[in-house]
């Protein structure tokens, strides 16, 4: 009976020896095995993976993510068997394509008809299997006449596309994918993650590690965060990544407190929380609860206090049609004395893509490059303990679904984006639904184009 997991990993480790200098090498491989010498290390330990344990099911997708350096590429190294272990064990059940470093497993010097059917007969094709595969993997990785020249003279971005294209359409059980396909441009990278779609409803095992929060929030079902080899948190991909966004933002933090003069520090009074919940409203979270905690960071000195969503004149709502006026409002509290300030919101879906996200300061933007700066809410002195709120209209042009509201304050050391610091971001800090009228403005996809015919 095979297994029902496709990947399962147990105590993973990896552990390199780090020597000052060729002696200390020499040292290791000699004096240990000396008598009175057992147990002396002429090196350092550097442990780029350590105590890894995850299973993945089959036909399950799961992402990776961590900085440069966490132990991504050595996880997915030991997964394919092209790295083993310090320590601990993991076990694979079926075929594997992986696309790892770029160009790994081509030579160079072969042509790219020739890599092909190498890389074919490495994944366990015969002959006669690959020359039926042929064409496609030609016609998607569309190189043309380059198929025959030597990989030595391809370009980073036709390197890809071929090894994608063999890697695809050798019908996988497994399909490891790392940041390669950042190098591809936009038009295939659409036709890759078209294809890992489709190999996904087929049943195919993925594991996808990228820096593309989108791309992992919308291809995988879980996710894993790795930080010095060490696992931070696995689980559902979406509060993955929200752990992810608060070490990354702490990263940010201790990185800009060297490089500018920082806002003083004050201890943030306990505020009311952002609603949280159905499409009513009517759930909410308390101050200091761990869900509250967790879908909210930030450096604290100016907070979201609510974010409600009402008509054009007000009126509480959370269930919109297309043409109907939204309006949302998102109260804060500045907890110093300031400016310098932008208020934003980011508007998802319920399967996670980003629809729009837009600020106070995208505004400023445009009336400074019109030379008019009037009136910029970047300009905006707060004193302490004063509340006040932003109210974003638009008119709904949104495909039937569910929405979450996400928001956020930050200060901008200039009105650009280019010094931002998150004083409080708020996951989940409201919800809406649209409903599409069948009757009057019918249409697919997740935006009205309100577009016209002419005949």
């Amino acid at each position: 009976m095979s297994s029902e997991f496709a990947i399962k990993a147990t105590n993973l480790s990896k552990c390199y020896e780090i020597y000052e200098n060729p002696r200390d090498r020499l040292k290791q491989f000699v004096l240990p095995r000396m008598p009175g010498n057992k147990g002396s290390k002429f090196y350092k330990e550097f442990w780029a993976l350590r105590d890894l344990s995850f299973e993945v099911k089959k036909g399950e997708s799961v992402g990776i993510l961590g900085r440069n350096g966490s132990g991504k590429s050595t996880l997915l190294q030991m997964i394919t068997g092209t790295l083993s272990p310090s320590s601990g064990t993991v076990e694979t059940h079926g075929r594997i394509a992986a696309l790892l470093e770029l160009g790994s497993g081509f030579n160079p010097e072969f042509s790219g008809r020739d890599n092909v059917y190498m890389n074919g007969a490495l994944l366990g094709l015969t002959r006669d299997q690959i020359d039926n595969r042929f064409d496609s993997i030609a016609a998607f990785a569309d190189i043309g006449d380059f198929i025959d020249h030597p990989v030595k003279t391809y370009s980073s971005g036709m390197l890809v596309r071929l090894a994608f294209a063999v890697q695809v359409q050798v019908e996988p059980d497994i399909l490891i994918v790392d940041e390669a396909l950042a190098v591809g441009d936009a038009l295939f990278q659409k036709r890759c993650f078209q294809r890992i779609e489709t190999l996904l409803n087929d049943g195919v095992t993925l594991l996808f590690v990228s820096h593309d929060i989108e791309s992992v929030r919308t291809l995988t079902h879980n996710a894993i965060f790795l930080k010095n080899g060490v696992v931070v948190k696995q689980g559902v991909s979406s509060e993955v990544i929200r752990e992810y966004r608060r070490h990354l933002h702490e990263e940010e933090v201790d990185y800009f407190s060297s490089l500018i003069k920082k806002v003083p520090d004050v201890s943030p009074a306990t505020s009311e929380p952002a609603p949280v919940g159905d499409v009513t409203g009517e759930e909410e979270v308390a101050p200091g609860t761990d869900r509250s905690d967790a879908l909210a960071f930030g450096e604290g000195e100016v907070k979201v206090l609510s974010v409600q969503l009402s008509d054009a004149d007000g009126t509480p709502k959370s269930i919109f049609t297309p043409g109907e006026m939204i309006r949302i409002r998102v109260s804060c509290e500045s907890q110093i004395a300031t400016s310098h300030l932008n208020v934003g919101l980011r508007i998802r879906n319920k399967e996670g893509v980003k629809i729009y996200s837009w600020g106070t300061l995208n505004q400023d933007m445009k009336k400074i490059s019109a030379d008019n700066r009037a009136g910029l809410f970047w300009n905006k002195e707060f004193s302490v303990g004063e509340q006040f709120f932003v109210d974003f209209d638009f008119e709904c042009c949104l495909g039937t679904n569910l929405y979450e509201v996400q928001a956020a304050v930050s200060f901008e050391q200039t009105p650009d984006y280019h010094g931002q610091r998150i004083l409080h971001w708020v996951d989940e800090a409201a919800f809406f639904q649209c409903v599409v009228n069948r009757d009057i403005s019918f249409f697919g996809g997740a935006v009205n184009l309100d577009m016209r015919a002419q005949w």
